[in-house]
């Protein structure tokens, strides 16, 4: 974990930089399933504690501060790109499209224009807005972090709800990552209209 003086919105805030969003994404491995973003708009005396890269929290803590970050937050978007989007765009173009999508639903929400945008990672998005690019984001930024955590639940979410429709593949146990069971199902059952059929070096697709 990174003390507060660590944050990189310490050093923002420190240049009258105050309204920053973080933009993080979640679903860029998965065989199966959207990628989700979000974006996330944190106020300077939130009072969330614990925030990181969400894989370096329990699924427990994550969904704790998934409903903290959304009570406290000055605004948040979200947006996300189907499995037959990816294939079209490729799943780099989607991730993009999804945050952008997710930075636009976030400032509709608001009547101030945030002064920056950091996304996580080293790409960026064409947009109005100053989009800052930062590796390892989600440890960096108090942000991307939060962004980061509520991209993961919100798609965790997603894919729970799709185990009832496809129950053979276990959704509800690998959200759609390629775990050795979920290679196996493909095996046995061939793709879903989930499944993101571009990936087809990794899918071991029943012919």
């Amino acid at each position: 974990m990174f003390s507060e003086s660590r944050w990189l919105e310490s050093d923002y805030h420190a240049q009258d930089t105050t309204w920053i969003v973080g933009i993080d994404e979640a679903g860029r491995g998965p065989l199966a399933g959207p990628v989700v973003a979000a974006s996330v708009l944190l106020p300077t005396d939130h009072t969330l504690e614990g925030l990181d890269d969400s894989k370096r929290l329990t699924e427990a803590r994550r969904r704790a501060l998934f409903d903290d970050i959304h009570e406290q937050a000055l605004a948040v978007g979200t947006s996300m790109v189907s499995a037959a989007e990816i294939d079209e765009i490729n799943i780099l173009q989607a991730s993009l499209k999804a945050m952008r999508l997710s930075l636009d639903q976030l400032c509709e929400k608001i009547d101030r224009t945030p002064q920056i945008v950091l996304v996580d990672g080293n790409q960026r998005f064409d947009h109005s807005l100053p989009i800052i690019p930062v590796v390892k984001g989600d440890q960096r930024s108090q942000n991307i972090a939060a962004a980061s955590i509520v991209a993961k639940v919100l798609r965790d979410k997603v894919m729970e709800a799709y185990h009832g429709l496809y129950p053979q593949f276990d959704f509800l146990k690998h959200k759609g990552y390629p775990t050795p069971q979920h290679k196996q199902a493909l095996v046995e059952y061939g793709a879903s209209p989930l499944h993101r059929i571009s990936f087809r070096g990794v899918l071991p697709i029943k012919e």
